[in-house]
């Protein structure tokens, strides 16, 4: 069936999608490059951030690693208010922390006469920090509240992407605003007033259509006890869930270290905010272009496992990108770790929307938001736990050359090879309709029915997922 076919079936049953469903989306864009430009605001210039407030550079990690640990904290009430207060509060509460969090940082950073209060500081990191999940794990659940089957992906990506988008700006950006210690003050005014104004149009959003966009989006939700028995039984959950978080982890370890990766090598921190800029702007670009063409094909008979077939692609890029970066920073030359930076970007973004969809559309009828917490929490806490153990693995000032991160590095390679082969394992072993995209076949036997000139299914009771 076309998709003007479809949506003419769907507005017979009522089902509509509305313009107003992009002003949302846009605000959960900006709310997610606005809270992880706060995340990395001190990772692109961790030298003269620990110049200015008189700590070791291992103290501003933990502003990083502090901000990680904050997002598994809130998780289980950003699941509570996703599942029973929708999007819009969740977006609401965001842009209230967000906008006390910078303000507080910015506080801290100007107290002390001079040098700042760093555990000010750090309380207003963690603040941002509890922000973060409720707009990050958002996107999923947005698009299935506004968005029929043929939008879901692109929308998940607009708002998912536009997170990283964030971090690139931080790290592009803010080594221009502090190029001395005494200008660290300044940066977090500059981008206090950018948050606090970004978080406004958040009061104004639409909370819920009026009337569903399809036909997944009307079914009953399974309720949160037995989703939780449900996913523990799925072995596609876990096959998507591990290297998730896994892959997600190291890149937040990675994006919040990599200024200390290069500069042992003699690299500036202008060079390492570029290539910390490559990393992202690369992989958003090319997911941005990939997510439609990957979400249009999809939807033609016999390539709805397209998404999947991505996502073992992608895989092997993300893993040994990893390894490469172990002799990138030695090559005393930019072009190895740009063009390695701009590969491992590549494969890690343009499988983000993927594998949060897939995830959705495999444990149908789980909620939307369920499996996306999930995801995000656990690529938040190992990111926490791998920026823990990397850091401890740095070199000591005798190494050659001092306090460098290679065997951080070697560590981050293995493990992303090891993981590797979970998602290769997805369909096989006699379990290829379980990778079947529940939800995309829901909205299409609703519409063949109404096609056909039959009235909707009535919403269905929530169905157990295939276990082992």
């Amino acid at each position: 069936m076309g998709e003007g076919s479809a949506l003419a079936a769907g507005e017979a049953a009522g089902y509509r999608v509305y313009k107003r469903r992009w002003f949302g989306l846009a605000q959960l864009a900006l709310l997610n490059v606005i809270v992880s430009w706060d995340w990395l605001s001190f990772s692109a210039v961790s030298t003269t951030s620990a110049a200015y407030f008189g700590v070791s550079e291992t103290a501003i990690n933990w502003l990083s690693t502090a901000f990680l640990f904050a997002f598994c904290a809130i998780s289980p009430l950003t699941l509570w208010t996703l599942h029973k207060g929708g999007p819009k509060r969740a977006i609401v509460v965001a842009s209230l922390l967000i906008f006390i969090g910078n303000w507080v940082r910015y506080a801290g950073a100007r107290a002390g006469r001079g040098r700042g209060h760093f555990g000010v500081v750090m309380f207003g990191q963690i603040v941002i920090g509890l922000a973060q999940p409720f707009v990050l794990a958002a996107p999923t659940r947005y698009s299935a509240v506004w968005f029929t089957a043929s939008g879901r992906i692109s929308a998940t990506a607009f708002a998912s992407l536009a997170n990283p988008l964030g971090g690139a700006l931080g790290q592009l950006i803010n080594p221009f605003l502090a190029t001395k210690p005494s200008e660290i003050p300044n940066m977090l005014l500059y981008v206090a007033i950018i948050g606090s104004v970004a978080s406004v149009p958040s009061l104004f959003i639409p909370g819920a259509p009026p009337t569903p966009p399809c036909a997944s989006a009307a079914e009953a939700r399974m309720p949160l006890g037995q989703t939780a028995r449900a996913l523990a039984k799925s072995p596609e959950f876990w096959l998507l869930f591990i290297p998730f978080s896994v892959y997600a982890g190291f890149f937040n370890a990675f994006a919040s270290l990599l200024n200390q990766i290069l500069y042992p090598y003699g690299y500036s921190e202008s060079q390492a905010g570029i290539c910390g800029a490559l990393l992202i702007v690369t992989g958003v670009v090319f997911a941005a272009i990939s997510s439609p063409l990957i979400e249009r094909y999809a939807q033609r008979p016999g390539l709805a496992s397209l998404p999947l077939l991505a996502i073992k692609a992608f895989v092997p890029v993300i893993a040994l990108s990893y390894a490469g970066f172990i002799w990138a920073p030695a090559a005393h030359g930019l072009a190895a770790p740009y063009a390695l930076a701009a590969l491992l970007g590549l494969g890690s973004f343009a499988m983000v929307p993927l594998a949060l969809e897939l995830l959705v559309d495999v444990t149908h009828p789980v909620s939307a938001e369920i499996t996306s917490v999930a995801a995000w929490t656990g690529g938040s806490l190992l990111g926490g736990v791998f920026l823990f153990i990397m850091n401890a693995l740095k070199a000591g000032p005798q190494a050659a050359p001092p306090a460098n991160l290679r065997r951080a590095l070697v560590f981050e390679a293995v493990v992303a090879v090891l993981i590797m082969p979970l998602p290769w394992c997805l369909g096989c072993f006699g379990r290829r309709a379980a990778v079947g995209r529940r939800r995309l076949h829901a909205d299409r036997r609703d519409e063949g029915r109404l096609s056909h000139g039959l009235g909707p299914l009535p919403p269905p009771l929530p169905a157990p997922l295939p276990s082992r």
